[in-house]
């Protein structure tokens, strides 16, 4: 009976002694596996990576935000599309749905741009010109209400009141309207006005088209060909 305790008892410890290091391997292959894994993993998102950074580079610089104007029009037209069926107003639906903010910052944005698109009449012209002066007006209290004093009633005047002509102007006043026509006429120097035509000048072309064609390669090329011009000209060329 000894006997056979002691043999199950080394039997055992055999067996204890092959398992642990089976299961340190098993370990080891289950953590490279786990590596090997984790490798191809990476090398795939990589590889996508490297595909989806190539194709961006090879699109237009604008790109995103075409497709983002894209996708507005295509959502644009199918809300349309979607009101139409409904029988309901488009512009109004797209209104209900603006925010105070998106509002408020639109509104913003106009006051930014500037409305001056050129010269359209008199009229706009003139108009321009009021909201420009307008603007720079920076009230004083202080000679509003000291004029305010000195007139009296005829502050607010009537169809009664006489004060033609009794308003003098102030130093500052008279300063800025100075200064605002010296502007303006600075301004009326810069225009550009079609050139007169000059009689003495030399002729070297056959209608107005040509004479525009060769003013430009004047101003292009003439201190390149000047000296062949020259040659030319004296009958000296080679």
């Amino acid at each position: 009976m000894a006997s056979c305790s002691e043999e199950s008892a080394t039997a055992t410890e055999q067996e204890t002694t092959e398992t642990i290091p089976s299961q340190k391997r098993e370990d080891r292959l289950r953590k490279f596996r786990e590596l090997h894994f984790k490798r191809n993993e990476a090398r795939k998102l990589n590889h996508q990576e490297v595909v989806e950074e190539d194709k961006r580079l090879k699109l237009p610089s604008n790109w995103e935000a075409k497709k983002a104007r894209l996708e507005w029009e295509l959502a644009d037209k199918l809300k349309k599309k979607e009101c139409a069926d409904k029988g309901e107003d488009y512009d109004r639906v797209k209104l209900l749905e603006i925010t105070a903010d998106d509002a408020e910052r639109w509104e913003r944005k106009k006051k930014k741009k500037n409305p001056d698109t050129g010269f359209a009449g008199y009229a706009e012209a003139q108009f321009r010109q009021y909201q420009r002066l307008t603007k720079q007006i920076r009230p004083d209290l202080d000679s509003y209400e000291r004029q305010r004093e000195e007139c009296g009633e005829d502050f607010h005047p009537t169809s009664n009141s006489l004060i033609h002509g009794t308003h003098v102007p102030t130093k500052d006043g008279i300063d800025r309207m100075v200064e605002d026509v010296e502007k303006q006429i600075e301004k009326r120097a810069k225009y550009s006005r079609r050139r007169a035509y000059n009689d003495d000048a030399d002729i070297d072309y056959i209608n107005e088209r040509n004479a525009k064609f060769n003013k430009k390669a004047e101003r292009f090329y003439g201190k390149y060909t000047a000296e062949i011009k020259q040659n030319l000209e004296r009958g000296t060329a080679v």
